[in-house]
């Protein structure tokens, strides 16, 4: 069960990346796209991911029994090479239905102090 006073924590990475040519070729190819002039929209997963990791790793879910329920992005211009990115995740909801228990994690993307992309990952912990 998650620590209901971690909802509304935010964890913003101290260390930035810096998107490369290369790394968005590799996913785009990946996922079947030829133009690797910007990033493929769910490219910024590949950062967020391990950010929302971090927030929720000591939060008392039980990871044997989550599940990736639904991801929705919100692009406000597209990555491209180049880019240094910060990121932050915020434990953006906590709620129980029919015994399981769901777990809203926003992720947001900024450059400088300007908001590329945000991502929002529901997982859901099986009862």
């Amino acid at each position: 069960m998650l620590n209901p006073d971690l909802v509304g924590r935010t964890f913003t990475s101290a260390d930035s990346v810096t998107v490369t040519k290369d790394a968005i070729q590799k996913f785009a190819e990946v996922i079947g796209e030829t133009n690797f002039e910007i990033a493929p929209p769910t490219f910024s997963i590949s950062i967020t991911l391990e950010q929302s990791q971090s927030l929720l790793q000591d939060s008392g879910l039980d990871w044997t029994r989550v599940v990736h329920g639904d991801q929705k992005f919100e692009i406000k211009r597209p990555i491209v090479a180049g880019d240094v990115l910060h990121c932050s995740s915020t434990i953006e909801s906590a709620r129980n239905v029919a015994g399981n228990e769901i777990v809203t994690v926003r992720s947001d993307l900024n450059s400088a102090t300007e908001l590329v992309v945000s991502t929002w990952s529901t997982l859901v912990v099986r009862a």
